[in-house]
């Protein structure tokens, strides 16, 4: 069991390579990369207009994954964007003046293509926010504005800053601009990156960050905007701010991915409860042994998800510590269902009644 909660012990190497034929990084199923330095504000005004482009490849359309995410000193992510299968799924969390976090949600649908490759490029101004993909406008969204606020802190490619969420895929640029693009900018763009390498852009459009991905060696990718912030290859893939014991009702949401894994949490600890509590009962008579069974369980579960949290790989939440203890229970009411039967079936067997009566 704690192979299973815990494996691998270690922290894997990075799995970010370049692409041979062309400009780009390769992100394998856990390479990120990091900001080597925090984006402030680009100026005073917090609700300037704003422009962000990303041209990717996804490997597989069925994955999921953060493509990339801003992290701020405040603990929450600014801007975030993440690969849902074909959808592409945009959120911006803020912080109210209660000091609460406030997330809003752009959902994209049928952004990415198997074998085909994606302009994403995302603006925000008095329009609220519009979605290109390769030139075309997609979606508009009157309603949410992003803002420059949004685009600071520590900016991490590949996963998210917080847990696990690795996307897989190519990345061949990326570009962060301090005003709005036009359609007409948009459109241009696409065509000037698909056959120069690079989009045309002019004095005015502000190219705050453009990344290239034109060294095609080395572990810096550098910047052709007017900041100075470079995206630095770690050697070893990494979480930026791992979450701990993360609360079950963040956790929870409607995806077949948390109902699958809570199943097999539930699934892989009700053999323990059963064996446990029958040791417990047959072998060394304790008062209790249902309540103390169930005790240990949550003991492993918290053990285990403690330790994930030391995991860039692993989760930390209470979510696992309910589904464990619930299949602790589910393994002692098993076996309180039949313990005669139980202790039928080991007296039958000859080796195990010669163990049975040794313990004893």
């Amino acid at each position: 069991m704690l192979v299973a909660g815990l494996w691998p012990f270690h922290q894997p190497h990075n799995d970010v390579t370049w692409v041979a034929y062309t400009h780009g990084v390769s992100l394998g199923s856990h390479g990120t990369l990091l900001s080597a330095s925090t984006f402030g504000l680009y100026d005073l005004e917090a609700q300037a207009r704003c422009s962000l482009e990303i041209w990717l490849y996804p490997y597989d359309i069925r994955d999921t994954g953060t493509v990339l995410a801003f992290y701020s000193s405040d603990n929450i992510q600014g801007l975030s964007i993440r690969q849902d299968r074909a959808d592409l799924v945009l959120q911006v969390e803020r912080r109210d003046a209660q000091r609460r976090i406030i997330t809003s949600e752009i959902t994209t649908k049928n952004v990415f293509r198997q074998g085909t490759g994606a302009l994403v490029t995302i603006t925000s101004g008095s329009l609220g926010t519009v979605v290109y993909l390769d030139g075309s406008i997609i979606q508009s969204v009157p309603g949410l504005r992003m803002n420059r606020a949004d685009l600071t802190g520590q900016l991490v490619v590949g996963t998210s800053p917080v847990q696990p969420d690795s996307f897989s895929g190519q990345l061949r640029g990326l570009a962060i601009y301090g005003r709005e693009l036009t359609a007409a900018d948009v459109l241009q763009h696409y065509q000037t990156w698909g056959s120069n390498g690079r989009p045309y852009t002019s004095e005015n459009e502000q190219a705050v960050s453009l990344y290239l991905f034109d060294e095609h060696s080395g572990n810096v990718v550098h910047n052709h905007g007017s900041s100075t912030v470079v995206l630095s290859i770690p050697e070893k893939y990494t979480i930026l701010h791992e979450k701990f014991l993360e609360p079950a009702w963040k956790e929870f949401h409607l995806r077949w991915g948390y109902w699958k894994s809570a199943l097999i949490n539930v699934g892989g600890f009700v053999p323990f409860g059963f064996v446990c509590c029958a040791y417990l009962s047959l072998t060394k008579p304790v008062n209790r042994a249902a309540l103390t069974t169930v005790a240990l369980g949550l003991a492993i579960s918290l053990t285990i998800e403690v330790l994930q949290s030391y995991l860039p790989t692993r989760d930390s939440g209470t979510t696992d510590l309910i589904t464990n203890t619930f299949g602790t229970c589910l393994g002692v009411m098993l076996y309180r269902w039949k313990p005669s039967l139980v202790a039928d079936t080991l007296n039958r067997i000859p080796a195990i009644a010669r163990i049975t009566a040794g313990l004893r």
